[in-house]
């Protein structure tokens, strides 16, 4: 598993703290590899076909490519933004998305980037073009879609094919995000979107109409992660704003 820890390191020359962040792999309860990072991490994804590469992104316009077995960044993707939300691959990970925390008016060129993920090239960068900051990202399944939790209170689809079109005729709305990091995503089979909601409740949306086919009042504080076990599609995790963690039959 993956793992993210911030650790303050004390600056002789100027007398201050710093954050700076770590981040190790474990396997079986032992350490893998451990190394440092120049920013603070908020999101990392490990490549599709290659376990040994992963990107990170956080409090930095950067995206860094690491490679596990040699404990290096091996490419870098750069963005006229300051902080990277969330991170997604496309199918057979050659190319993937990100979402930042760009919202300005002249922002829609920066709020989902899609990238080549050899060449380290902007695809396309004309993909959201509403004012809201898209906190996660999640990839449909079995079929070429993807959906953006955004701001504005509503999940948005688009196709996972260039040039990676928003369907204007479909969005799943009902939950609240109001500013909350609010993850989402699709169940094994596709059939469901499952998402928190800052109300501390988890709402189950028909992939296919939008429509809301359940809603689960699952904490007190604003839930911010609704996930599906993989190979048990019955079993539901969720977390909420304070670190609580339920598992859900």
């Amino acid at each position: 598993f993956q793992s993210c820890v911030f650790k303050k390191q004390r600056s002789p020359r100027h007398l201050k703290c710093s954050n700076t962040n770590r981040f190790a792999f474990n396997n079986l309860g032992k350490q893998i590899i451990s190394s440092e990072n120049e920013f603070r991490i908020s999101t990392l994804k490990f490549h599709p076909t290659d376990s040994n590469v992963f990107l990170c992104g956080g409090f930095s316009p950067e995206v860094k490519a690491w490679d596990i077995r040699i404990c290096k960044v091996t490419r870098v993707y750069k963005a006229a933004v300051q902080q990277i939300l969330d991170i997604l691959f496309l199918p057979e990970g050659k190319e993937f998305l990100t979402s930042t925390d760009a919202v300005s008016r002249d922002s829609a060129d920066r709020t989902i980037i899609a990238w080549d993920f050899l060449s380290a090239a902007k695809i396309s960068n004309q993909i959201f073009h509403e004012r809201y900051t898209c906190p996660s990202l999640a990839l449909h399944p079995r079929e070429s879609m993807f959906v953006a939790q955004t701001n504005g209170n509503y999940v948005a689809l688009f196709s996972s094919q260039r040039p990676y079109r928003i369907n204007k005729k479909k969005r799943y709305e009902g939950h609240k995000v109001e500013g909350f990091a609010v993850g989402c995503e699709f169940s094994p089979d596709g059939t469901l979107l499952v998402t928190g909601s800052s109300d501390g409740k988890v709402f189950f949306y028909n992939y296919h109409t939008s429509r809301i086919v359940r809603t689960l009042s699952a904490h007190r504080e604003a839930c911010v992660s609704a996930v599906f076990h993989p190979v048990l599609p019955s079993l539901l995790a969720t977390s909420d704003w304070a670190g609580e963690i339920k598992i859900w039959q």
